[in-house]
């Protein structure tokens, strides 16, 4: 039920890293934009060390993928789904997510919150800490597609995070949104974010349909692993 994952096979390392290098800087153009544009001032401390924070280890870990891994690099560039239902989801997320991130630039702005450094600086921790989950699961699991998708070969990995719990990705991911808000200066921006919430459980209600109906063994892995995101709650 966990053997060990298959080694990598070769694909073209070229065409992945350029795909890439560009999705890095559109998304890092893209951060600036909604940091800087809406706080209307490049001083903003509180959104240069995020940027550092999150960025710092984005791009170790891609260096890393690149060289070792690309198929896994690859997967986690997906984005396209390819059910109705979690295209949907996907677009309403993303609005959540945009609104999550304009907030505090508008909060850096007009004076709204008051988050003292020290509580900044923990949300960095936090953020940090979330981008290592990421880092394991990815480590434990080099089938972790971006979409809802079975691989050929795929096998259920119980080890690790996932002997904890069945959806540490997800765990991961709201560590780090949860977190952002607070480490870019802003109480009013979790809001948005909170929303994710109850999206996230409906794709994964999608998730373990799938993975139940076509991966062979996952329904037993269930039964021994309860839990979805937390422990001894859901």
């Amino acid at each position: 039920m966990n053997p060990h994952p298959p080694e990598p096979t070769q694909v073209a390392r070229g065409p992945i890293i350029k795909r890439a290098a560009l999705g890095f800087v559109a998304a890092v153009l893209a951060l600036v934009a909604l940091f800087f544009l809406p706080a209307g001032t490049f001083d903003y401390w509180q959104a240069w060390l995020y940027l550092a924070t999150l960025l710092t280890p984005v791009v170790a870990l891609g260096i890393y993928l690149a060289l070792r891994d690309p198929e896994l690099l690859e997967r986690r560039m997906r984005t396209r789904e390819t059910e109705l239902r979690q295209q949907r989801v996907i677009r309403i997320a993303m609005v959540c997510f945009i609104a999550g991130f304009l907030l505090p630039g508008f909060d850096r702005r007009f004076g709204w919150s008051q988050v003292p450094p020290w509580v900044v600086i923990v949300a960095d921790g936090v953020v940090l800490l979330g981008y290592a989950l990421f880092v394991r699961v990815l480590l434990a699991n080099r089938f972790a597609s971006r979409v809802i998708e079975v691989i050929p070969d795929q096998p259920v990995i119980s080890s690790g995070p996932y002997a904890v719990v069945r959806h540490p990705m997800y765990v991961a991911m709201l560590l780090i949104w949860l977190a952002s808000p607070i480490a870019l200066g802003s109480w009013w921006g979790v809001l948005p974010l909170l929303t994710i919430v109850p999206i996230l459980v409906l794709r994964i209600a999608d998730e373990e349909a799938m993975l139940r109906r076509d991966l062979p063994g996952y329904a037993a892995y269930c039964a021994k692993v309860r839990y979805r995101l937390l422990p001894g709650i859901w």
